[in-house]
């Protein structure tokens, strides 16, 4: 995770379930490269194919309600979002979000400051997003080291894969 995202905006209302995200019908699909061809089907139909990698998806409150289900965040990870930045999560989206290592923030009025196709300017330690055509920005409460730490690993199975190595090559020296 880098420490500033750029990208393209992507804009979307409230109440977003995880449904919306990727429909239930493809929970079988354990492949992200198959299943990031389904996001957003009903709600942006031309998002799977123009997505481009480092996109940032900014959104009304209560962003990933519903079924807690992974494949979600999954799917928004394999086609490349860099960030998703909402007023407001749904609790267990957002956790399941950091945990894959894809970046989310809750920053309140950030759905006001931008229309669809503006880039943004996400400052995760500063704690700042910026609308870079209109210059408007929101200032949102940096998320806690413990869950930077998270991002910076790659989500939570490679930051223990990297603690158990780090332990392994301890006892082993």
């Amino acid at each position: 995770m880098e420490d500033v995202i750029e990208g393209r905006v992507w804009t979307l209302g409230r109440d977003v379930d995880t449904d919306g995200i990727i429909s239930g019908k493809y929970l079988t699909i354990i492949d992200p490269n198959e299943l990031k061809k389904h996001v957003f089907e009903i709600a942006l139909p031309e998002f799977a194919a123009l997505a481009q990698p480092g996109d940032i998806l900014i959104a009304d409150e209560n962003f990933g309600s519903g079924s807690s289900r992974e494949h979600a965040p999954a799917a928004l990870k394999a086609i490349g979002v860099g960030a998703i930045v909402a007023d407001s999560f749904a609790r267990i989206f957002f956790r399941n979000s950091i945990n894959l290592g894809l970046p989310a923030v809750e920053a309140r009025g950030v759905r006001a400051i931008f229309e669809k196709g503006d880039i943004a300017r996400l400052e995760m330690r500063a704690g700042r997003i910026t609308n870079l055509r209109t210059k408007a920005s929101v200032k949102f409460p940096p998320l806690p080291h413990h869950l930077l730490d998270l991002l910076e690993a790659g989500g939570l199975v490679e930051k223990v894969r990297r603690e158990l190595a780090a332990r392994s090559s301890k006892v082993t020296a």
